[in-house]
């Protein structure tokens, strides 16, 4: 008999029990809770607006919102940018969406990349945010297999009300976010 895994979501409503000991929480709202998650894609020196609208459309996909355009802030000549020219895509997940984006990110998408050992806890900030970089977009199960000549990488950044680091490494290891082990 298959074990299924405790979503997120429930792994985050049971941290306060779990961490009031080590890091002395007397009330439940001490305790860090995950505020958002950010996806974002930088579409570069990409013109064509074909492939523009492939990584628009996946993000979307992957997400399960519509991802928003990122202008340049300044002008670039030797890059041949100006101002307000599309250089990436942002979604900004929370609630609901957010919880669903991360169990399918640890569950299966995380699992799926070639050679993953865990991610490494120098990635979290010390205001206990966390960058993760995902080379492939083909590890969601959402991306056709077939399209592999458009493969783009993102950065998810998980944004916690954790206040240190050592604080958010335990709360990220504790709702499931697969962290080395050090």
């Amino acid at each position: 008999m298959a074990t299924t895994q405790p979503s997120v979501r429930t792994q985050e409503k049971n941290a306060f029990d779990a961490m009031k000991g080590e890091f002395n929480y007397t009330n439940a709202l001490q305790s860090p809770r995950l505020i958002k998650a950010v996806i974002s894609t930088g579409t570069g020196k990409i013109k064509d607006k074909k492939k523009i609208e492939i990584i628009e459309d996946r993000l979307a996909r992957i997400t399960g919102q519509k991802a928003a355009v990122r202008g340049a802030k300044k002008s670039i000549a030797s890059f041949k940018v100006r101002q307000g020219d599309a250089v990436g895509y942002q979604v900004t997940l929370r609630g609901a969406r957010m919880y669903d984006f991360l169990d399918k990110l640890v569950h299966i998408a995380l699992p799926r990349t070639r050679d993953f050992r865990g991610l490494s806890a120098k990635a979290i900030d010390s205001l206990g945010n966390i960058t993760i970089g995902i080379r492939e977009n083909t590890i969601f199960p959402e991306t056709s297999d077939e399209d592999l000549k458009d493969v783009f990488g993102f950065a998810v950044t998980l944004v916690t009300t954790a206040k240190s680091k050592k604080e958010a490494e335990a709360f990220l290891r504790h709702i499931g976010v697969p962290l080395q082990v050090t």
